[in-house]
């Protein structure tokens, strides 16, 4: 993963105030930090940071941010967003060290076609899209490919089954589902009673169970009856 240059100045003051004039200028406030370095309050270019972060790497990009006279290599690990209109208000840019592995989210993208599920009408249920990895800075993938091509009805895709490179772990459980392969939903509906109709059934086997056997009548008719 090649490393992306920002340019961030120095110097701004702190405060919503503040902050808010730096947006109306283009510029997004942000912090530096990491091990051995104390916070540094900065700012960046909204345009290039935008260009930044939606380059394939997305926000697993490397960035060699330039601060003053030094240079840090950087990830930007938490932005905060306008909640109506998305865009970036806020960024916090830790330092990384290049040969120590950091924790990165990175998404999940099916290929291939799941021809037996489709022949049988059923539908690939991705539930999965994303995979929390550990890798060096430079080594984290920018996507993860889960091939669905052998994918049948009633099977699934597994963490386990994800190739990852040789330089990447994961701590996900192994059996996590990434896609399965559902009937049709119709089928499916069908196949499974309603709760109301599966109660009543229950409800009437419980009766006839329950209830006591009706008595014989007497045969022969009075057999009490006394002489005259």
């Amino acid at each position: 993963m090649a490393e992306i240059t920002l340019v961030a100045e120095t110097g701004r003051t702190t405060g919503s105030r503040s902050a808010r004039r730096l947006r109306a200028d283009g510029r997004i406030p942000g912090v530096v930090y990491g091990p051995g370095v104390d916070p540094i309050a900065v700012s960046v270019s909204a345009r290039e940071l935008r260009g930044a972060l939606t380059t394939d790497a997305g926000l697993n990009a490397v960035l060699s941010l330039k601060v003053g006279g030094e240079r840090y290599l950087t990830m930007a690990r938490e932005l905060q967003r306008h909640p109506v209109r998305g865009s970036v208000t806020h960024v916090d840019f830790q330092v990384v060290d290049p040969n120590r592995e950091v924790t990165a989210e990175v998404q999940i993208t099916l290929v291939g076609e799941a021809l037996e599920v489709t022949r049988g009408d059923g539908v690939v249920e991705q539930q999965l899209f994303s995979l929390t990895v550990r890798a060096r800075p430079a080594d984290i993938p920018t996507h993860l490919e889960v091939d669905i091509s052998e994918l049948v009805i009633g099977a699934a895709v597994r963490v386990s089954d994800i190739a990852l490179p040789a330089t990447v772990t994961t701590d996900v459980d192994p059996e996590a589902v990434v896609a399965a392969g559902q009937p049709p939903r119709v089928q499916a509906a069908e196949e499974a009673p309603a709760e109301g109709e599966e109660a009543a059934g229950e409800e009437a086997a419980g009766g006839e169970e329950g209830a006591a056997p009706a008595e014989a009548p007497a045969a022969g008719g009075d057999e009490s009856g006394g002489e005259s």
